[in-house]
């Protein structure tokens, strides 16, 4: 089991929900941290709770939208830290809309978000863990990678996508020492439904019921923690809902009847 202090780990929305919730985890265990998102405010609220001294903390604002500037966000972390350890791809964003009702721009949107902008920063590290011949990566799905649902065409693609990037990236760098870990998380106690967009481009501005009952974001962080430590290259975080992954692999005849009997939300 791998340690995680004065590790530099890089964690992007960092701001709220799971990405929060690793911030805090991994402060607990003794790392040097980059926290990145879109809302500085949040940033710099999430970094006086933690209290960490602005030798291990930097803030980085980042809107994975506009990946012009990635390349000097790496170079700004290495001139502070002088390596990348980890990296924590969790900023992105969820969909609810139906697909006959979305507009091309929105899924292009949610593609350049979820999938161009994690791999447009992974890309930007990389060099960095080559050089120092050490590295993880993780990057965050969901069983939304697995399988599509009702009114999350375009947020399954990016999902989907980015596991074939990140299986063929593992691959590609296991002779630099670098590992490449999947998280796939289910249903967890996050404000990521009402963040989701909808076809409109607006805000869907309602929590799910499932997810109210979901896993909170604080058990995800010490799974995903756990998972870092015991290098695992898949995990999968949440409650019966995972059960789907498997009866889809094994018995898809069944998984379709099934599937289409849940309560779209």
């Amino acid at each position: 089991m791998s340690t995680i202090k004065n590790k530099v780990v890089w964690i992007t929305g960092a701001s709220s929900g799971i990405g929060e919730a690793m911030v805090r985890a991994f402060a607990v265990e003794g790392a040097k941290l980059i926290i990145s998102s879109r809302r500085i405010e949040e940033l710099q609220r999430v970094k006086k709770e933690i209290n960490l001294p602005d030798s291990d903390i930097l803030i980085l604002p980042l809107d994975l939208s506009d990946t012009s500037k990635i390349d000097e966000l790496a170079k700004e972390v290495i001139s502070k830290f002088g390596r990348i350890d980890i990296l924590i791809n969790n900023g992105g964003m969820s969909q609810r809309s139906l697909t006959a009702e979305t507009p091309l721009e929105i899924d292009r949107k949610i593609m350049e978000i979820n999938f161009f902008g994690t791999i447009a920063l992974t890309k930007s590290v990389l060099p960095f863990m080559i050089k120092q011949n050490s590295g993880h990566i993780i990057a965050m799905s969901s069983i939304a990678g697995k399988f599509g649902f009702y009114f999350r065409s375009a947020y399954a693609a990016s999902k989907h996508a980015l596991h074939g990037f990140f299986e063929s990236l593992r691959m590609e760098v296991q002779h630099n020492n670098i590992k490449v870990l999947i998280v796939c998380p289910g249903k967890i106690k996050t404000n990521i439904s009402i963040n989701a967009i909808t076809g409109n481009g607006g805000k869907h501005n309602k929590m799910d019921e499932s997810q109210e009952k979901g896993l909170s974001a604080q058990e995800c962080a010490r799974q995903i923690l756990s998972g870092i430590k015991n290098n695992k290259e898949e995990l999968f975080i949440g409650g019966k809902e995972l059960r789907a992954i498997w009866v889809k692999r094994f018995f898809p005849n069944l998984f379709t009847r099934l599937i289409r009997k849940q309560k779209p939300e």
